[in-house]
């Protein structure tokens, strides 16, 4: 199996850390998107232009999501129950918001004028932050399967992008320096 993503995604490093944690065997293929060799890699395999990319032998799976239940259904792992998928939709709404928002900086747009598109963003990031912390407090993240992971992977990014204040979550601040220690997120680290 061939992972296609970069090193600094945390959509890719959901995956890489699941298969650390699951000993599944597969080679990573690190994309620059923006250089046009690797871009051309890219809009040949996801026509979303979007990663990671898991291709197992002529099968190509786009999507973390839809490669984790790729990789939950080859290896016949059990699949997650709905209150994981909903947690799993909470974290991949607020870290999409996050996305879109480091693209309009990145594109030099003010991301804090008062237009609709940013206050959306950002009323969704706050809230979604705020009921995941109280999940945690809840102890309703009590593993470290793919929802755990992801939930590690948005909090790491948003500490090492800069994105947003962590400290006003502290069950979430306390959820990402315990997993901090873990092998699987030391070795795919993006500071690395």
């Amino acid at each position: 199996m061939l992972l296609f993503g970069s090193t600094s995604s945390p959509y890719v490093r959901r995956i890489r850390v699941l298969c650390h944690e699951l000993e599944i065997q597969y080679e990573f293929i690190n994309l620059n998107i923006f250089d046009e060799k690797d871009r051309a890699t890219l809009i040949e395999l996801n026509p979303t232009r979007k990663i990671p990319m898991l291709k197992d032998g002529e099968q190509v799976i786009f999507d973390s999501n839809i490669i984790h239940r790729y990789l939950k259904h080859t290896f016949e792992l059990a699949p997650l129950n709905w209150h994981q998928e909903n947690q799993l939709t909470l974290i991949n709404s607020c870290n999409d918001s996050l996305v879109e928002m480091l693209i309009c900086q990145r594109s030099d747009l003010d991301t804090k004028q008062d237009s609709l598109f940013f206050n959306l963003q950002n009323e969704r990031i706050t809230e979604v932050l705020s009921v995941l912390n109280q999940q945690v407090m809840n102890k309703e993240f009590n593993s470290f399967d793919y929802p755990e992971i992801s939930l590690y992977c948005l909090l790491d990014w948003i500490q090492f992008r800069e994105l947003t204040d962590l400290s006003v979550y502290p069950a979430l601040m306390q959820f990402w320096r315990i997993h901090q220690s873990r092998a699987s997120t030391q070795k795919n680290d993006p500071r690395l």
